[in-house]
């Protein structure tokens, strides 16, 4: 290729980002237009009846004039316009929230407002969304498989073992639990079943993950005088720039397992990590854990490591009500999420 023609593809490039990048703002702009507007509405059809005494049949009249006036437009059905109001109404209080509303679209705005009846939750999920970039569904998968509480109620010994730049976004790569449903395995599976299953649905499995991981490979192999050594799955967390090695165990956590696994990371750092990397993590998934067992071995340990169980069936995950941190401290957990 000519040096006249290597110039061209390079001015090409730049040219098509530049496009790209506006289309992106352009997108986001009408975003937020839209959002203001419905919010505008909202609020008029909540102030008119509160002032008048209009009833419900305000919004049905409203929508029919609406569609008379805006033929071609979507959006005013009495069904969107009565999700206006009851959007205008739930964040109406929250100053905190209302700017945050408009960085994510009105269809994952109406997911959030309808499945999660909790301000704080609510706030996890848009925040998330809005930093991961989740789609529709995406964040249905998201909330359906309980997200929020399992982010909260993870295990990790990140406090203790990792600088303060790293372990605000490490903690938000570990849920307790993760929800395999999709690999349609049996019951009583091995754990090279399982980890092929989870290689065979790698998207999925990435997605579960909850974003920001890129897979390298399974079955890892290190060597180290003369023996070899191999780790079940190695991912890499963009945001942490560390390598994440991942032992899967289809049985309950037992602590030699957090002494083996602080034995993988030694290995990775030393001989695979690079320089502008930052230490590896690891995350040893169990069919299932006692919680406490898990306090006690990570309580010593000198390499970040978190402890997740999994579970292969459609069900929810169990209730977290008595294991939630305090309204404080999931508050201040939430704001790891601009980090």
């Amino acid at each position: 290729m000519e040096l006249q023609d290597i110039k061209y593809n390079e001015f090409l490039t730049d040219i098509k980002q530049r496009i790209i990048d506006a289309q992106y703002s352009a997108m986001k702009s009408v975003n937020k237009e839209q959002i203001q507007l419905y919010w505008n509405i909202g609020k008029s059809i909540v102030v008119k009846q509160r002032e008048l005494g209009w009833g419900k049949s305000i919004v049905e009249e409203l929508s029919k004039d609406l569609q008379r006036e805006f033929p071609k437009q979507k959006g005013w059905s009495a069904r969107n316009l009565w999700l206006m109001r009851q959007f205008y109404e739930t964040y109406a209080d929250n100053k905190f929230l209302q700017p945050l509303i408009a960085e994510i679209s009105w269809t994952h705005n109406q997911l959030i407002m309808s499945k999660c009846k909790d301000e704080l939750e609510r706030e996890f999920y848009i925040r998330m969304t809005k930093k991961y970039g989740w789609t529709k569904n995406v964040l249905i998968h998201q909330i359906e498989g309980n997200s929020y509480a399992l982010y909260l109620t993870n295990q990790t010994n990140f406090e203790q073992t990792l600088p303060k730049k790293y372990k605000d976004q490490a903690i938000l790569a570990v849920k307790d639990e993760f929800s395999f449903d999709f690999l349609g395995l049996a019951d009583k599976h091995s754990e090279r079943e399982l980890e092929q299953a989870l290689v065979n649905n790698i998207r999925q499995f990435l997605i579960e993950m909850g974003g920001e991981f890129s897979f390298i490979g399974n079955q890892f192999k290190i060597e180290e005088n003369g023996d070899e050594y191999f780790i079940d799955l190695i991912l890499f967390h963009r945001k942490l720039k560390s390598l994440i090695a991942i032992e899967l165990k289809v049985g309950e956590f037992i602590p030699e397992y957090a002494g083996k696994m602080q034995f993988y990371l030694n290995l990775l750092n030393d001989k695979v990590k690079l320089p502008e990397e930052n230490p590896s993590i690891g995350i040893i998934i169990c069919k299932s854990k006692k919680r406490t067992r898990v306090e006690y071995a990570l309580k010593n340990a000198k390499q970040p490591i978190g402890v997740s169980s999994y579970n292969i069936t459609n069900k929810l995950p169990k209730q977290f009500e008595g294991l939630l941190p305090s309204p404080e401290k999931i508050e201040e957990n939430l704001k790891l999420l601009d980090k």
